[in-house]
């Protein structure tokens, strides 16, 4: 950053790449984590318009364990730690 701490041009296109990469990386855990959930708990063939118990149970655990372990290796791999 400049020296009166007001970011420069450079330090602008720098954040908004960084937020862009960020948002990238987001949308494509999610679609990531929709797909897998989606193909692991969801009847193949749609009997009803809305998602059965046993569906919505399955949607939550998967939903839970993605998330715990997207968040175990981002934590090893910012510690430098190798993820296996």
């Amino acid at each position: 950053m400049a020296a009166n701490n007001l970011p420069t041009t450079v330090d602008k296109e720098q954040i908004f790449g960084m937020a862009e990469k960020e948002m990238e990386y987001r949308v494509e855990l999610f679609n990531k984590l929709t797909q897998t959930c989606f193909n692991k708990c969801v009847e193949r063939k749609y009997k009803d318009p809305e998602l059965n118990i046993g569906e919505n149970s399955c949607i939550d655990r998967c939903v839970s364990k993605y998330w715990q372990a997207t968040n175990l290796i981002g934590q090893m791999l910012g510690n430098g730690r190798s993820p296996m």
